[in-house]
């Protein structure tokens, strides 16, 4: 095996893997400091929609979302983020389509839905140089 390569992906790649991604992790701001917290996700009509206690604190940020996936072995693997504003979704019927389809990693109350509106993705794949 060469020496491993880093490729960059296509935005439509990228929300693609993205999608397939089990959790992933929502990066924002507490009192001017960063805060991370593993959510799980998905990826509709290319925005990412998130369940968490965290949502109050994101909502009408500038957040960023970022997941990864290994390859085969867990040498190689790709690496997407996602930086753009999360807003609350306040739609009854659109609450309820995401609570049926996304479960909190942790249920620990105060549990809201946000949807980050990507304004830059970028998408990284660790490769083989063969």
């Amino acid at each position: 095996m060469g020496d491993p390569r880093l490729a960059e992906m296509s935005r439509a790649e990228s929300l693609r893997l993205l999608s397939e991604a089990p959790f992933g992790r929502i990066v924002y701001t507490v009192r001017a400091l960063p805060a991370i917290v593993p959510v799980r996700h998905l990826v509709e009509n290319g925005m990412v929609v998130v369940r968490s206690h965290v949502g109050g604190d994101c909502a009408g940020s500038v957040v960023a979302f970022q997941a990864d996936g290994a390859g085969p072995g867990h040498e190689l693997g790709w690496s997407v983020t996602v930086t753009g504003v999360a807003r609350r979704i306040v739609d009854t019927e659109e609450i309820e389509h995401f609570e049926s389809m996304i479960v909190p990693l942790v249920d620990i109350g105060n549990v809201e839905v946000i949807r980050v509106f990507p304004e830059i993705v970028t998408g990284y794949r660790l490769e083989s140089g063969d």
